[in-house]
């Protein structure tokens, strides 16, 4: 006889919120998620991300020394606050799912 698959909400409560958030700021970019096996935010997150790249890449065309230095902390605040949010998500989203069950 199988077990039967554990299901998303099992998944996200045996998982270590703590571990979710430093994995979404360490490296970044929503590897937390992957940790939570939860593909749909880390799509988003990876979208949101590469979006934000590409419009650094796009704005930063041409640019001049300075314009370029501000660029650059622009798009580095811009990704550490995706990190940051993406963190602070992935560790309620543990506690919601925990405090459902």
């Amino acid at each position: 006889m199988s077990n039967p698959s554990p299901t998303p909400q099992q998944i996200l409560a045996s998982s270590a919120g703590w571990v979710a958030a430093l994995l979404n700021v360490v490296p970044g970019l929503g590897a937390g998620y992957l940790y939570q096996r939860r593909w749909k935010a880390y799509w988003i997150t990876s979208i949101l991300a590469t979006a934000w790249f590409v419009a650094g890449a796009a704005l930063s065309q041409n640019a001049d020394a300075e314009t370029e230095v501000q660029n650059q902390l622009v798009g580095l605040i811009g990704l550490l606050l995706l990190s940051a949010v993406t963190a602070t998500e992935a560790g309620m989203a543990v506690k919601r799912v925990r405090e459902e069950r």
